[in-house]
């Protein structure tokens, strides 16, 4: 028996038209990003820069409305010195397709190609130095253009970084690179307000721009207001093991725990990942937070951007973006939900988070204390916040990267 139904033609037609025009899409914001970039060269599908930097395109959503034509376009900076991709997505329109390309370009060039520029250049550089956990980093800021649509009418632009500026040693570690992107945007009385440290949203960040997107009066018009800063840090990467590393091992941890069934079999696969990991500090975090990502990508509670490291008596707070293994790890959770595995085998896995354990704690006690007034609870995970992950390593050498 056929498992897959054979497309029909019209559907196969359909799909080819379809990225045959995600092409031309994709090649008309390529030959614009040529054009503006005077120093990059347009090579099998992107546009290669001078010192090892590297633009791809991707297109999202098109639309032809008449006289205005949308799209969306997102650009995808790599380089070997960046952990993650600077990815940096853009509406843009225009009375033709090649307008609305252009001022997708120009955008992007405005909001994040030139601070990246200048901290190529070295170019006013703000410094930023970072001390957590006995350990001091000394940063670079490049942070000039900012991007607004629809705020004519609101004067000079703001310094959207400086709104944060003095929160950003809370949230920079050891690696090299870190770029923070806000952007801002109010129609009527909708609010969008978006913070993200290297692709990820930080939450509690977003709270130091409510009272400003607020005071926009934006009744009849769309506002929108964005800013990009890239953060260097002057010293040289000295970080011990690769993203790889890390990558591998939480792929080797979410295969194990599937089908830990015991103590004696969690303590075997704590051992072979030492083994494998060379080190047993990030190891330990590696396991430690592998059931705790699960846990919070799979069951949807809010939580904040912080870490809680228990020494002691003392819990010692800081932020995930300062931890290098945790997006590492993260990242390869969600290739792993994206397999799309079964759901016995995710609660395996999330079986092992102590965030998991107590939510479910707080949740039963929910329901017995409605049980015993007569009433139903309908409280669950998804309305429960948590300010972070707590975690406790245990050794004293443990230096946190």
């Amino acid at each position: 028996m056929a498992l897959f139904k054979k497309k029909n033609q019209s559907a196969e037609a359909a799909e080819a038209v379809e990225k045959t025009n995600e092409m031309d899409y994709k090649e008309l914001v390529l030959k614009a990003l040529d054009k503006k970039m005077e120093k990059g060269n347009l090579y099998d599908g992107c546009v290669i820069m001078p010192r090892g930097f590297t633009i791809d395109v991707k297109v999202g959503k098109v639309e032809d409305k008449g006289d205005v034509k949308l799209f969306q376009a997102m650009f995808v900076i790599s380089h070997d010195d960046f952990d993650e991709p600077l990815i940096d997505p853009v509406d843009a329109q225009g009375k033709t397709f090649e307008d609305a390309a252009k001022m997708a370009v120009d955008i992007f060039y405005g909001g994040v190609w030139h601070p990246l520029e200048q901290a190529m250049q070295k170019k006013n550089p703000v410094r930023i130095p970072v001390t957590y956990l006995k350990q001091h980093y000394e940063f670079e800021m490049f942070a000039q253009s900012i991007v607004r649509i629809g705020a004519a009418e609101k004067g000079q632009p703001t310094m959207l970084v400086n709104f944060v500026i003095n929160e950003m040693p809370k949230y920079l570690g050891s690696k090299k690179y870190y770029w923070l992107r806000i952007y801002l945007a109010k129609h009527k009385d909708r609010e969008i307000i978006e913070v993200r440290i290297n692709g990820s949203v930080c939450t509690e960040l977003s709270k130091f721009f409510s009272e400003y997107v607020r005071s926009w009066d934006a009744e009849n018009t769309f506002i929108c207001e964005k800013q990009c800063a890239i953060f260097v840090q002057r010293d040289d990467d000295l970080c011990p093991f690769t993203k790889e590393d890390i990558v591998n091992g939480a792929k080797f941890v979410l295969d194990k725990l599937v089908s830990v069934d015991s103590q004696e079999e969690y303590t075997a696969m704590t051992a072979e990942l030492e083994e494998m990991i060379g080190d047993k500090n990030v190891a330990s975090e590696i396991r430690i937070f592998v059931p705790e990502i699960m846990a919070k990508l799979t069951l949807g509670y809010k939580e904040g951007d912080s870490l809680f490291l228990i020494e002691g008596e003392n819990n010692i707070e800081f932020k995930k973006t300062q931890l290098r293994s945790y997006f590492y790890i993260q990242q390869a959770i969600i290739e792993y939900l994206s397999k799309k595995p079964s759901q016995e085998n995710v609660q395996n896995i999330v079986r092992n988070s102590v965030a998991f354990r107590e939510l479910r704690k707080v949740v039963q006690a929910a329901n017995e204390k409605a049980e015993k007034a007569g009433q139903k609870s309908n409280l669950s995970p998804q309305d429960l916040y948590v300010p972070g992950t707590a975690y406790k390593v245990g050794t004293e050498e443990y230096k946190p990267w």
